[in-house]
């Protein structure tokens, strides 16, 4: 019997997928994969190393391992012995899959997909990265990774603060936020570059909040904005949330 058949069969039925999706992820044709599974063809070099990248298991375990018949489920296991290698894990949402985020953000399976990385400056916890673009909050720039951890609510919410935003109309921001006192069910979300307009949504459109705790960018991507510039941003910015504390309150 071929282990690596079988093992191609093991980690298909271990995501739920059927033939037809495992073999168009493979960029396969799906007689070909069942022929991979019920042994009559060995899958060939090219298909294990997509298989060894898409499962992060080694080509040597695909080859000689009996993945099934570990008593524990191997994704299961590997899971565990992912959170077990650090006191941190931080899932890092690249743009690119900024749209497959809206849909999975809630689903285990989606986020157990995401790279990982740590950074020693932060303590134990869950946090996620999020890759930004565009530039409505210069001088942060765009492609820079917000790293953050969850907020539950609006009482959690601290004015004035960063956080990434995440609704089903607008996707994933990274803005400024200011909570209304009159109203607990509305937040205002504030651009750093002063060309962008605030604009408020309501609490009910909120998928997720989470507070920023670090920016990550490239050596040399900051923007070059003169001083006059920066400081002309930093006025008018502070003028804007002047105004809009002053109609909070109002």
């Amino acid at each position: 019997m071929s282990v690596a058949c079988q093992n191609l069969k093991y980690l298909r039925k271990q995501k739920g997928w059927t033939q037809q999706e495992f073999a168009d992820k493979l960029g396969i044709k799906r007689s070909l994969l069942g022929a991979y599974e019920e042994e009559r063809a060995e899958p060939r070099t090219e298909v294990l190393e997509l298989v060894s990248d898409m499962f992060r298991v080694s080509i040597d375990d695909l080859l000689r391992r009996d993945l099934g018949s570990q008593k524990d489920n191997f994704l299961e296991r590997r899971r565990q012995q992912k959170l077990g290698n650090s006191r941190q894990q931080i899932e890092f949402v690249p743009v690119k899959a900024a749209a497959g985020y809206l849909a999975g953000y809630n689903d285990d399976e989606f986020i157990e997909e995401l790279n990982t990385f740590t950074l020693p400056m932060l303590g134990a916890g869950h946090y996620r990265a999020f890759e930004i673009a565009g530039d409505s909050m210069l001088p942060t720039p765009s492609g820079s990774v917000i790293v953050c951890h969850k907020v539950e609510g609006w009482e959690d919410i601290r004015n004035n603060e960063t956080y990434i935003v995440v609704t089903s109309r607008e996707g994933i921001v990274y803005k400024r936020l200011l909570k209304s006192n009159r109203s607990k069910g509305k937040i205002t979300l504030v651009s750093d570059n002063p060309q962008f307009e605030p604009y408020s949504v309501g609490m009910e459109d909120v998928l997720e909040l989470w507070q920023s705790d670090a920016v990550i960018s490239k050596t040399g991507q900051q923007s070059r904005l003169s001083v006059n510039h920066l400081a002309d941003m930093v006025s008018h910015l502070q003028d804007q949330v002047s105004m809009l504390k002053k109609k909070i309150r109002d």
